[in-house]
């Protein structure tokens, strides 16, 4: 190409032997210009063609090369600078891209996503045997209904096979003559056109011939089969052969629309998904961003084919700059309507392990909630598990199980009312019951009993939030805590070869001596807990120290609210539950309290799903990114019976105990202070007394309480408090002699009681 005069500035370091270049950057118009045609002229006007150099608007003197246009003319037309693009006078145009390379072919192979070789329900046998299971209860059915309607399908089809003869035996008739071409004779003979007409005759007559040849054979053929019958085959059978005949005649020839067999199954055939069809979907919903991009013909992209994903379609979809899934999945029931399908047969979600702007678009055969789910695998009789490993949970949207492992982790479950967060709650529950090891606790705050089949396994169970139960669930979680305490120091005293890890293991669990069995906690409506007026902050402490530390000493807490906010999920409780699981909520605070933070913003939403979506929802927590999840729904009838079934393995390996076994919760002796009892049984004058007195009047204050207590249990009792018996002169009433015995002081006692305060 040609160039004109080279004006770069030269090196710091002086020029360069090789001539002066630019790195990175396009020649200047402003400096790049025709050598001066005025400067490097002669006397009279003409250009000084034969000098070498030539002189610049800026006064440097430069060679100029052989093939240097000297004059503005002489640059070629496709060299010169357009109007629009010339850079202002000074300026230095640098380019900021970097230069294009392309990837070897081992890069690409290496970030390539390799797409599986055989259908995926090849390679799953549970979806394997499902579908076989389907098609031999289909291909049973099919053959049950037809084989019921023989009676009625024999008569109707011989009644029909006159009028099917009479049909056959006209098409026949017009095939042979030709009828189709009688039209165009007639317009031939209308027309007046007797050389058209004789041609169209001439053709007609040698089709006749050459089709009335085999015609004619086969019924000849026909009457000689009809006499070799007649002859030689008895009547009964004759009129066999002539019924089945007709018959066939009959069921064949019968319209299209009135066949003689009707329907087994009535199926409904969905739409195939196209890519036209969801791109006229998304322009309809009247998202700025994405409207922009097709008014300056953007269109959005396919990175893979769309194609059958279970029993629906999957498309990948990257959307337009600027426009993220998030914006798609708010837009669900528009979405829904656009595609003309049902809200729940369609479930958008983003991929950000990609982009924000990849969009994973399912649109199912069957809404999710009305499909039929397949049968729970943990509802057949004799059913165990093992918490420490991952259980079936709940459905996706192609109907395959979603697992669920409730060791080491705890949980939250939030929804608005009516969704199903209760019966999502006794199905977990019903799971840690079908391990024969695990302590369930079990505690129904909202008082319908909806978690009374769980009652004949529970270690601790409760309904209703009446003073008295609330007392009793008190003192239960206290003694959670104090077992919790326990375990850290059985964990702490192993040695390193027998648990590792420093936490409770499927081998350390199995141990009855050290008792480490998993520990299940089922709360719904925990709200009521947490803002009790008296016991609200305790279980509140008590809660965030069991999803804390609980996980590791195999302590499971499953919290279950209808109001996620602050108040119902404390924070220390929302921020540490590991499992989620959000069905319908009404806003992003309530999505974001139970789902984690920002979840709505990265299009984990579960504001999107209807009132009909009773038992869906996002599952976080199991595996890396949420998961829309139907959960198991088993009635109360069906629940009681997992449960038996449960409680009879337990009692097998002698575990029943507590609430399950009859045993009640002492409530009064959880309410006794015997600090305040023991200052109560000094009499006014007395400043120190034995203790052996004061458990005396003590059994005398409270009998149902004190009975039987000794010196070494009133000791005990009062540790707590920072009080320890000293010895104190004091007089035995009995014998009227003074001794110093073990005892305490009422200052010392006073004084503890004060600091407790």
């Amino acid at each position: 190409m040609s160039t004109t005069a080279d004006h770069t500035p030269e090196s710091v370091n002086g020029p360069d032997p090789e001539g002066p270049h630019v790195v990175n950057s396009t020649p200047d118009p402003s400096t790049n210009t025709p050598a001066d045609a005025t400067v490097n002229a002669t006397g009279d006007g003409a250009v000084n063609t034969a000098t070498d150099t030539a002189v610049t608007r800026a006064g440097n003197v430069v060679p100029i090369r052989p093939d240097t246009a000297r004059t503005p003319e002489e640059i070629p037309e496709q060299d010169r600078p357009a109007a629009d693009d010339a850079a202002e006078p000074g300026t230095v145009v640098r380019l900021v891209d970097p230069p294009a390379t392309k990837a070897t072919w081992w890069e690409s192979a290496g970030n390539a996503t390799a797409r599986p070789l055989v259908a995926r329900w090849l390679t799953s046998a549970e979806e394997f045997k499902s579908r076989a299971r389907f098609l031999v209860r289909y291909a049973a059915h099919t053959f049950a209904f037809h084989a019921l309607r023989v009676p009625v399908y024999v008569p109707t089809a011989f009644l029909r096979s006159f009028g099917a003869t009479g049909r056959l035996v006209a098409r026949l008739r017009a095939w042979v003559f030709d009828a189709e071409s009688h039209p165009v004779r007639m317009n031939a003979r209308d027309r007046s056109d007797a050389e058209l007409y004789m041609k169209l005759r001439e053709i007609r007559n040698e089709t006749v011939r050459r089709r009335m040849g085999p015609v004619m054979v086969g019924v000849v053929v026909l009457l000689a089969i009809v006499y070799l019958c007649i002859t030689f085959v008895t009547p009964f059978w004759n009129w066999t052969g002539l019924v089945v005949a007709m018959t066939l005649v009959g069921w064949w020839g019968a319209p299209a629309d009135k066949p003689v067999a009707g329907r087994a199954v009535d199926s409904v055939k969905t739409p195939k998904l196209t890519s036209s069809m969801i791109e006229d979907a998304l322009c309809s919903l009247g998202i700025g961003g994405l409207n922009q991009a097709y008014a300056k013909g953007k269109r959005i992209e396919f990175p893979n084919p769309i194609a059958r994903d279970g029993d629906g379609w999957r498309a990948d979809v990257d959307l337009p700059l600027g426009v993220t899934a998030g914006d798609i999945i708010a837009k669900r029931d528009e979405l829904s309507s656009a595609l003309r399908r049902q809200i729940g047969c369609v479930w958008p979600e983003g991929d950000a392990k990609v982009h924000e702007g990849r969009l994973v678009l399912w649109v199912g055969d069957v809404d999710m909630s009305k499909a039929k789910q397949k049968p729970w695998p943990l509802a057949k009789p004799g059913a165990t598990v093992d918490l420490f490993k991952a259980q079936p949970f709940g459905t996706d949207q192609r109907g395959r199980w979603v697992p669920i492992t409730l060791m080491f982790a705890s949980m939250v479950i939030g929804a608005v009312p009516r969704m199903g967060k209760t019966v999502t709650l006794r199905e977990l529950l019903l799971i840690a019951a079908l391990d024969p090891r695990a302590v369930l606790y079990a505690y129904d705050l909202k008082g319908t009993g909806d978690l009374s089949p769980l009652s004949q396994c529970a270690h601790g169970y409760g309904v209703g939030d009446d003073p008295e139960d609330i007392e009793r669930m008190v003192v239960e979680m206290r003694e959670l805590r104090e077992e919790m305490r326990r375990r850290t120091k059985v964990i702490r005293n192993l040695p390193e070869s027998v648990c590792p890890d420093n936490k409770v293991t499927p081998e350390l669990a199995a141990r009855k001596d050290l008792r480490l069995a998993p520990i299940v906690v089922g709360v719904d409506e925990c709200q009521v807990w947490f803002e009790h007026p008296e016991h609200g902050e305790e279980l509140e402490e008590i809660c965030t120290d069991l999803v804390k530390r609980g996980p590791a000493l195999g302590i499971t807490l499953i919290l279950a609210t209808q109001r996620p906010d602050a108040k119902s999920l404390p924070t220390g409780i929302s921020a540490n539950a590991i499992l989620r699981f959000c069905l319908k909520v009404m806003g992003q605070q309530a999505n974001d309290m139970v789902l984690g933070t920002s979840q709505y913003k990265s299009g984990v939403r579960a504001t999107m799903f209807a009132r009909s979506d009773r038992g869906i929802g996002y599952l976080a927590g199991e595996g890396d990114d949420a998961q829309i999840v139907r959960s198991v729904y088993k009635d109360a009838t069906d629940a009681k019976k997992i449960a038996a079934g449960a409680r009879a393995r337990r009692e097998a390996l002698g575990n029943i105990t507590g609430y399950a076994a009859g045993e009640a919760v002492d409530v009064e002796t959880a309410r006794l202070d015997p600090l305040a009892d023991t200052i109560a049984v000094f009499q006014r004058g007395e400043d120190k007394l034995w203790s052996d007195a004061i458990v005396t009047r003590l059994a005398e204050l409270r009998p149902g309480q004190y009975r039987g207590w000794t010196a070494q249990n009133l000791a005990t009792a009062l540790k707590p408090y920072g009080v320890k018996p000293k010895q104190v002169w004091s007089t035995d009433p009995d014998t009227g002699k003074g001794a110093n015995r073990n005892g305490y002081t009422r200052d010392a006692l006073t004084t503890a009681k004060n600091n407790r305060a």
